[in-house]
């Protein structure tokens, strides 16, 4: 089989480390700098990515297209995607909620729709991450192929659109609520001068995400896109007839944190800010 173009839209941290994995079995990994930041910017021009003038561009030249954004813009993206007649594989990748993949699913139904949930942080030496997928037989296989013997492994679930977008909420609302404690129980106990005990009584259990509070930081710095995340794990319980409401309530925890997007900041400093309504 020929290698194929591949557009990936629209690529951050994430998006374009997966892009340039993708790159190893493809022609060429195309990308639309048109309203992307500087950062966005460089970090296409790191990683080899090829500039197109526009998404109609992007779309005529692509064999395969990616969609890794934040879930908010999935299916606006989507949308506009499907304006344009594009009737080829679209992975719609983003963390989204099962019923939205449906409909991301329907919205392009000239084309070949994988649903996929990448789990895992973005690929490079010591990270390798898994991009679960879901959809057509055919189509799915020449996503293995594009990521086949690179850092992103792939990993299959069956035919129906949902599962792999169900799979990645379901692991998500775990991780990311439980850094949301970890911030809370922290904040409390620095309130109290006990906080440095809290930490020392929870790396007597060294699987307690608590026995990690330096990761506090991080969480600060990724709120950004983690609370939309949780909105979306929020909607697919609800859907299930389960409540949603600690998710709804980490999701508005982080958005304390959201003008500090990808920022450098110690744990002094997200706390600090976390007390701030």
């Amino acid at each position: 089989m020929d290698q194929p173009t591949v557009g990936i839209l629209h690529p951050g941290s994430m998006g374009v480390a997966v892009a340039a994995c993708a790159a190893t079995n493809a022609d060429a990994v195309l990308w639309c700098p048109a309203g992307r930041s500087p950062a966005s910017v460089a970090r296409a021009e790191q990683s080899g990515l090829t500039p197109v003038a526009t998404l109609r561009e992007l779309l005529d030249r692509s064999d395969i297209v990616i969609s890794l954004c934040p879930p908010a813009a999935a299916e606006d993206l989507a949308r506009g995607v499907a304006k344009h007649g594009f009737a080829r594989v679209y992975v719609e990748a983003n963390a989204i909620n099962p019923a939205r993949a449906v409909r991301i699913a329907e919205l392009l139904d000239a084309a070949a729709v994988v649903d996929g949930g990448v789990v895992g942080s973005p690929p490079k030496p010591g990270k390798t991450p898994t991009l679960y997928l879901s959809g057509p037989v055919d189509a799915t296989a020449r996503i293995e192929a594009l990521f086949a013997n690179t850092a992103v492994q792939t990993a299959v679930l069956g035919t129906e659109v949902g599962k792999a977008s169900a799979l990645k909420l379901s692991y998500a609302s775990f991780q990311k609520t439980s850094r949301v404690l970890v911030a809370l129980a922290v904040g409390m106990a620095r309130e109290h001068g006990v906080d440095q005990e809290l930490i020392k009584v929870a790396s007597k259990r060294t699987d307690s995400y608590l026995s990690e509070p330096q990761y506090v930081a991080k969480t600060a710095a990724r709120a950004w896109r983690w609370g939309p995340e949780l909105e979306e794990a929020a909607d697919a319980l609800a859907a299930a007839g389960l409540p949603p409401e600690m998710l709804r309530a980490a999701a508005s925890t982080l958005a304390r944190w959201n003008d500090v997007k990808d920022s450098e900041l110690t744990l002094a400093a997200a706390l600090d800010r976390l007390a701030q309504p």
